[in-house]
């Protein structure tokens, strides 16, 4: 696992503590939920690219279909 893909985990599970907490306020539990949804759109992303960084090369003569 990369290191932004730790850090944003690391994100992800201290906002879900605070939620679970009970603490917050609706206004504020709103914001984290997005915040929440924002992250994990981010780490959708690091995952793709470090997948993307894993593959391996195709075989010589063999494009990519459209």
């Amino acid at each position: 696992m990369s290191e932004r893909l730790e850090e944003l985990t690391r994100e992800l599970e201290d906002a879900a503590a605070a939620l679970r907490a009970g603490e917050l306020g609706p206004d504020q539990a709103a914001s984290l939920v997005e915040e929440c949804a924002r992250i994990a759109a981010l780490a959708g992303a690091q995952l793709d690219r470090d997948s993307q960084d894993a593959a391996p090369d195709p075989r010589p003569g063999q494009g990519e279909l459209l």
